[in-house]
């Protein structure tokens, strides 16, 4: 298979040699809240076990594994959300409801073994799923942080046989709270700066690229503090607009006024400036692993800080606490992962500038499985090469990933 062609964070395009024997069908489904949602199911004569693939945010109909995986003689199902490709609105206590529909689409095809591969924010949102999956209706999560009812309690979410994470973040939340720049002096202007909070300043330890930047003990600290109280305050936002629309949706049935209603209506979409801004993806002194310089979005996180892309660019209220605050969204590996008790294989990249080894041990650790498994392979996040004429990381995950599930769950290689 060739390698992929990076287009963006997440975005590739890749070879896609299935099997010959491989057959696909495309699937529509409906939700427990009655959203629609769609995936497709690839099997080869014989499977009885089905890797299911999923992203709150990304496309993974073509992912770099789907071919591998067919070729081990698993079924895959690759599902959408209700927010592939375009996150505005994105609530991750919706995307469980998700893809519960496509467990259960699953479940009805007559699999013996179901194993969710969570990839990147794949790997957070089914930690989440399973932590739900495992509780009685009446213990699940009852309403988002921004106050929605989640519908989650009347929710069929069928249990699984296992779990693969590769290279899992810790959450789009809490991703974020790593990376978003505290520096940031006025909310509405994307240049506005507090210069003793400036990581890309030389005054406190930048380098020019590619020279690693080096910062002392001392800013790191400051630097990590101003960034949980500007999610702090993004919160604050949020909370303040969620509270006006409600206030308004109240008036409005006591008075029945249009005017009423188009102020409950009306939305706040929230720009959040400068969002690639993690000190380790320029001091690679900092949670040293073989990741190169630079992050996600590519070699210069100082100047890609201040153009359009990055995490959480463009959020409306319910989505920012729901999937983007560190402080406030329940889509967070590390709470979720006591709820996480079926076998898990957990596989870093040894050159992710996603998660470090710091946030891997972290989710490790928190895992509740007795059936564990954590190792790694060379690669970057989304499954590259380190270094020219290395095996991709997707290549080497999936062996690894193959072996794994080949132990413990019915393979049927294509002949």
């Amino acid at each position: 298979m060739s390698a992929p062609t990076r287009l963006g964070a997440g975005r590739y395009v890749a070879v896609d040699e299935r099997p010959a024997a491989t057959v696909t069908s495309v699937h529509e489904l409906t939700t427990a809240d009655g959203a629609t949602v769609r995936g497709v199911l690839a099997t080869v004569p014989g499977a009885r076990t089905v890797v299911a693939l999923v992203h709150p945010r990304q496309d993974v109909t073509h992912h770099a594994l789907v071919p591998h995986l067919l070729a081990a003689g698993t079924a895959v199902w690759t599902q959408h959300t209700r927010s592939v490709n375009n996150d505005l609105t994105l609530v991750h206590e919706q995307a469980l409801l998700d893809v519960a529909a496509g467990m259960v689409l699953l479940r009805e095809q007559g699999y013996t073994s179901i194993v969710p591969l969570g990839h990147s924010g794949g790997g957070t949102l089914f930690a989440f799923y399973l932590e739900q999956a495992g509780l009685a209706g009446a213990d699940r999560i009852a309403t988002t942080p921004g106050g929605r009812p989640t519908a989650l309690a009347d929710a069929t979410m069928p249990t699984v046989d296992g779990v693969v994470f590769l290279a899992p973040h810790p959450g789009q939340g809490r991703l974020l709270l790593g990376c978003i720049d505290p520096s940031v002096a006025d909310e509405t202007d994307p240049l506005a700066a507090v210069p003793e909070l400036d990581a890309f300043d030389p005054r406190n330890g930048f380098a020019e690229p590619p020279t690693s930047a080096s910062y002392s003990a001392e800013f790191l600290e400051r630097y990590r503090a101003a960034q949980v109280a500007r999610v702090a305050r993004l919160d604050a936002r949020a909370q303040a607009h969620l509270a006006r629309t409600a206030e308004a949706r109240a008036l409005h049935k006591r008075t029945g006024a249009v005017a009423d209603r188009r102020r409950a209506l009306a939305p706040e979409i929230m720009t959040v400036f400068r969002t690639d801004a993690d000190p380790r993806t320029v001091d690679l002194s900092l949670d040293p692993s073989d990741r190169p310089y630079g992050s996600l979005f590519g070699a210069r996180p100082d100047l890609i800080n201040y153009g359009q892309v990055g995490f959480g660019r463009l959020t409306t209220p319910e989505a920012w606490l729901s999937t983007w605050s560190g402080l406030s969204s329940n889509a967070d590996f590390v709470r979720c992962a006591p709820g996480v008790t079926v076998p898990t294989l957990f596989l870093e990249l040894t050159g992710d500038q996603a998660a470090f080894p710091s946030d891997s041990r972290r989710m490790v650790a928190a895992l509740g499985s007795t059936d564990l498994t954590h190792e790694s392979v060379r690669g970057t996040h989304f499954g590259g090469a380190i270094a020219p004429g290395e095996p991709t990381g997707n290549a080497l995950a999936a062996e690894r990933i193959a072996t794994w599930v080949g132990a413990r769950h019915e393979l049927a290689p294509p002949t």
